[in-house]
């Protein structure tokens, strides 16, 4: 009798620890204010919804990614993702096909969620500088960021190839409509290295991180640098002294991807559904100035019409932005990235 009690007991707390398992989810984003936004907006108010653990750590993007699924060790179940890297891991097959049975995307923007990639915010890739050093007239094109004559001083560039490319060709006369036409060759994106190596002996930093970006404008410590409309939003309600503008932006979105073998991958699902809810996305320019992917979400009343005048997916600002491609990205990344680090390392 008390052997059959010993195991039932053990039976007993197998099955709670495996349904305390069952009911977490790990997520992992970038960290900083970002991070912050999300967990605030999404993950903590999702995650009470539906009495559930939500874990989150920081990590280095797809490359982590990469290396969980081909050593199987995968840990996180859902990773914020730039939409350019998350349609190239999709095709290299480490990430799993998004159910969209589960998660209703019906009142979502077009073209802001794919098969392996769940729109979580709009955002652009700007040209931001101090105030301090050029007023409030600043650059006004990416021309202008490579004109330093008119703008002298020091800049600050992505380390990455992400964003990186598109402007350094506007800024050499190619209209917004034919630069993805013109990075479609290796000579195209030459021309684009080429037109960065001009403006290199100006470039102090490569910066790596939303973090970084922000960083450098709060401490003054370049005059010019591109990076992420929200990070600089942030910065400037901490002091920093910084402004940007949308014309020749990058007009971007972040998503959500679950990596191939996520561990709980069926309450993932549920928890993407959830937190695409207008109710969660509402909340995220409260936080930080990025748009929701979730139109409906400019109609719960919760969004100011001075809040939506100043997020990259209101209609004003959009127009003025040239939309990522992720049909370039996903053919042309790789070999662009590679001739981006030897450029760098020149």
């Amino acid at each position: 009798m008390k052997q059959q009690v010993t195991f039932t007991l053990a039976a007993a707390l197998l099955a709670s620890t495996a349904v305390a398992q069952a009911d977490e989810v790990t997520v992992a984003s970038w960290g900083g204010s970002y991070q912050e936004a999300q967990s605030k907006a999404l993950f903590e108010p999702a995650a009470k919804a539906m009495g559930i653990t939500v874990n989150q750590e920081s990590y280095g993007g797809m490359s982590d990614v990469k290396l969980q699924v081909s050593t199987g060790q995968v840990t996180l179940d859902i990773v914020a993702s730039g939409s350019g890297s998350a349609a190239r891991a999709g095709a290299e097959g480490l990430l799993e096909e998004l159910d969209y049975d589960v998660i209703d995307v019906s009142t979502f923007y077009p073209g802001l969620y794919s098969k392996y990639c769940l729109g979580g915010d709009v955002f652009s890739t700007v040209y931001a500088w101090n105030t301090e050093t050029y007023g409030e007239d600043g650059p006004q094109s990416w021309a202008d960021f490579w004109d330093v004559e008119k703008f002298p001083g020091s800049r600050a560039y992505r380390g990455k190839v992400a964003g990186a490319l598109e402007p350094a060709l506007m800024a050499d006369g190619v209209a917004p409509e034919d630069v993805y036409e013109v990075l479609s060759s290796e000579e195209g994106i030459e021309r684009a290295l080429d037109k960065i190596r001009e403006l290199r002996p100006h470039i102090d930093v490569f910066w790596s991180s939303g973090a970084q970006q922000a960083q450098l404008m709060k401490d003054g410590e370049v005059d010019m640098t591109t990076g992420w409309n929200g990070r600089f939003d942030n910065a400037k309600k901490d002091g920093a002294k910084v402004a940007y503008s949308f014309n020749q932006a990058l007009l971007d979105y972040d998503c959500f991807a679950m990596p191939k073998g996520a561990p709980h991958k069926d309450l993932a699902m549920k928890f993407l559904a959830e937190i695409s809810k207008p109710e969660y996305q509402d909340d995220l320019p409260k936080y930080i100035t990025y748009g929701p992917t979730n139109k409906a979400a400019y109609e719960t009343g919760e969004i100011a019409p001075e809040v939506a005048a100043g997020l990259p997916s209101s209609p004003e600002n959009a127009a003025m932005q040239l939309p990522i491609s992720l049909e370039w990205y996903a053919e042309w990344e790789t070999v662009a990235s590679e001739m981006y680090q030897e450029m760098m390392t020149e």
